[in-house]
């Protein structure tokens, strides 16, 4: 599988700074994933780029702990075991569909992981302007967890308002030495973003008229020039 390249991001962001703690944000909600069923996700995309690669995120394990809501197994999970045989570099992606934003966004979500002494569980959030293609996800938006900084036992949210106009992709990437990892969870993320400007709506409304307008006038040419060739 290619590697998940990158390049500069594009567009406006701002207020990029993802932190703890509840957050809500009135508008249009885009996607709202409780991960029941983690190998049949509509839209999202998972990609191991792990050496040597192992398993990709995977459905979560009750016995481990149980999901933040939903059904008990209602999460999605990482682990050591993303570099084969828990032997490796791990490189673990899972990436929302494509979104289409429209201003000032919520980005949130819940995370827990199962503490080992001498784990150090890491997790980037990441954003991509556009389709994502080709892995273009430079846009750091926070990291949690890793050496020295802890990593939350319990189901913690996490959440962040976001200036982002147009369409892209959120990434969850799970990485570092197998050695150092254990077990992740990822649940309930949610997106939601600004209800289109008015303004914007006019300007749909003026393009719309405009073209019946047009199209008006060429109907009424066409019906003259007929009217003018049967005489």
């Amino acid at each position: 599988m290619k590697l998940l390249k990158s390049y500069t991001a594009a567009g406006t962001l701002a207020l990029a700074a993802l932190a703890p703690g509840a957050a809500g944000a009135a508008g249009i909600e885009v996607l709202n994933e409780g991960f029941g069923d983690v190998a049949s996700l509509p839209g999202w995309t998972l990609v191991n780029n792990s050496v040597p690669a192992g398993i990709t995120w995977f459905q979560g394990n009750p016995d481990v702990f149980g999901a933040q809501s939903g059904a008990a197994n209602a999460y999605a999970a990482a682990s050591f075991m993303g570099a084969a045989n828990g032997q490796g570099v791990v490189d673990n992606w899972l990436i929302t569909p494509l979104l289409s934003l429209s201003g000032l966004t919520n980005l949130s979500f819940y995370t827990a992981h199962a503490a080992m002494p001498g784990s150090a569980d890491y997790l980037e959030v990441r954003w991509a302007p556009g389709s994502g293609g080709g892995g273009s996800f430079t846009t750091l938006l926070t990291t949690v967890g890793g050496a020295g900084a802890g990593y939350p036992s319990d189901w913690t949210q996490w959440s962040a308002g976001l200036n982002l106009q147009g369409e892209g992709r959120f990434a969850f990437r799970y990485v570092g030495n197998a050695d150092s990892l254990n077990y992740i969870g990822l649940d309930t993320v949610r997106v939601v973003t600004a209800v289109p400007e008015p303004s914007l709506y006019m300007m749909l409304a003026l393009g719309l008229g405009a073209l019946s307008f047009m199209r008006r006038k060429t109907l009424k040419t066409a019906a003259s020039g007929d009217h003018h060739v049967t005489q």
